[in-house]
């Protein structure tokens, strides 16, 4: 009994371990907007866009955390919406507008 427990364990250990941290990715995201709205990169809309699109990521984190589990479909969409919020905040850090 105490063996199974034991492979139990270890076996739920390793899958939080080896899973994916979104949200420390989403945090990481959220710095890199901060920072260049600070350094005036991003129009007020622009920054407006990128934060709205960081709290609709974060939802679709926490659905599908509600069960505790990730299937392989929901870490991909996932890992596709960080994907395009990231190349939308290098394509509005250099659009060439004039602030």
């Amino acid at each position: 009994m105490k063996l199974l427990f034991a492979g139990i364990f270890t076996i739920l250990l390793t899958h939080t371990a080896s899973s994916q941290n979104f949200k420390a990715e989403l945090r990481k995201l959220n710095g890199q907007v901060e920072a260049a709205y600070k350094n005036r990169k991003l129009t007020a809309n622009e920054y407006a866009k990128l934060k709205k699109e960081r709290a609709m990521i974060e939802l679709t984190i926490d659905k599908a955390m509600a069960d505790d589990i990730l299937t392989p479909d929901e870490k991909n969409k996932i890992h596709s919406k960080i994907v395009r919020s990231r190349k939308r905040l290098a394509k509005y850090k250099t659009n060439r507008e004039i602030y």
